[in-house]
């Protein structure tokens, strides 16, 4: 019995002569004395020792069958999920003026109409709810909170019908926080709100540069109030865009928080990622968590390095465990406000990647968005496959226009995998 394809192994920093094993399968960390390593290279482990090993993902039976159990990771996953989220984009018009707006010319007033609305209601009911599936949406724009009326309205008729066929409805917002205030948190609550995810880039001078109220002013301390008046209500993620030149600014905003009330058992998740643009793309940057290209070493430097100040600060994070690209799971899709549907939010500005439409349906879309592309000989021999599954799409397309192969991400997990495990085994297991 062979130790697991997909496993890392570092030294253990505090104790010499341990090592500390990570499988990137589970999530599971252990530490074991070298000298047990070597007798599992050598084939000597006792039976007590190779159960426990395997019970906890990093020893196997057979390395090809465990890469077949990869290989069909997805597609149980797929068969046995009880629940969609999907992404409804409810408008382009927003009452903010960010620098880095990835609307570009787009941005402007288009709103979903009713009869949409309607057409996507009767969709989820057909497709998911009447399935046994729960549903969870998350409205976005532009700015959601500028369509209250079709919140309230989509969400009054999936609770309905959620309730008729004995399933679960719930939602949340992506929005600036400007108008998230408590009255329209209560206001929403009973339409299903659970949380919301809002974007801070840095401490106050650095964010209201960066993210401007339309017509100009900062926006700044109004988003930090409604934080303060809401996060008891709903769960509230804050999410910030940095660039090379400002990442060192960021933790001077996880005082702030701190010092205004905003402590770590008040908020869901802190989490910041680096402003992933290209040149007249439409690349919402809330949703391209991964999507950032691994090849530049600031990147390594700054995604650490933040993640350390989130972590030593109390605030909540995502642990290092297995992730893949939502275009992987068949059920979840974004509704543009126009009623085409995408697998991808980054892909809503590139119309030949459009899967359908709530009138239409659904096109077949394996080719187009290269489903399954991570399933070669490579990838299904790489370590890191379970936190990758052939890396990014997006940045394919930002690359030549098209999904036409894997994005690996080997060399920046290379650089990054170890310090993101011992923060995990630091901060979250203490």
């Amino acid at each position: 019995m062979p130790l697991s394809t997909y496993l890392k192994v570092f030294p253990d920093p505090d104790r010499p002569g341990y090592r500390i094993l990570f499988s990137t399968k589970c999530g599971a960390t252990i530490a074991v004395g070298e000298e047990l390593l070597q007798r599992a290279a050598a084939g000597m482990l006792t039976s007590g020792e190779e159960e426990t090993l395997a019970h906890l993902g990093f020893w196997v039976t057979d390395p090809t069958a465990e890469q077949e159990e990869m290989r069909a990771f997805v597609d149980e996953l797929n068969r046995q999920r009880t629940s969609a989220s999907l992404t409804v984009i409810l408008n382009l018009a927003c009452n903010m003026d960010c620098v880095y707006c990835f609307e570009g010319e787009m941005k402007g007033s288009r709103f979903m109409a009713p009869e949409t609305a309607d057409r996507v209601v009767e969709m989820i009911e057909r497709d998911y709810l009447a399935h046994g599936k729960d549903v969870e949406l998350t409205f976005y724009g532009g700015e959601p909170l500028l369509s209250t009326n079709i919140i309230r309205s989509i969400s009054r008729d999936l609770l309905s019908a959620a309730e008729r066929r004995g399933c679960t409805y719930s939602f949340m917002l992506v929005t600036n926080g400007t108008l998230l205030t408590p009255a329209i948190v209560d206001e929403l609550i009973p339409f299903g709100l659970v949380g919301a995810k809002v974007t801070l880039d840095g401490p106050r001078e650095n964010h209201d540069r960066f993210r401007p109220l339309v017509g100009g002013g900062g926006s700044f301390d109004l988003i930090v109030e409604n934080l303060r008046g809401v996060c008891d209500r709903i769960n509230i993620q804050v999410g910030g865009n940095y660039s090379r030149d400002n990442y060192h600014l960021f933790p001077q905003l996880l005082d702030t928080l701190i010092a205004r009330g905003l402590t770590p058992d008040r908020l869901a998740r802190v989490k910041f990622d680096p402003i992933t643009q290209t040149a007249g793309e439409f690349t919402p940057p809330e949703f391209t968590e991964g999507c950032c290209s691994p090849a530049e070493p600031w990147v390594v430097e700054a995604s650490t390095f933040l993640r350390e100040e989130i972590l030593r600060r109390g605030f909540a994070s995502r642990r290092t465990l297995p992730i893949f690209c939502m275009i992987e799971l068949e059920g979840d899709f974004v509704i543009t406000w126009d009623g085409k549907l995408y697998k991808c939010p980054v892909f809503i500005g590139f119309p030949d990647l459009a899967v359908g439409s709530v009138e239409t349906g659904l096109n077949d879309y394996t080719e187009s968005h290269a489903i399954g592309h991570w399933k070669n000989e490579r990838c299904m021999a790489c370590a890191y496959l379970p936190l990758c599954f052939g890396g990014c799409r997006f940045l394919r397309v930002a690359a030549c226009g098209r999904v036409d192969g894997v994005e690996c991400f080997e060399s920046y997990l290379d650089m990054t995998i170890e310090r993101f495990v011992m923060q995990d085994l630091k901060y979250l297991n203490r």
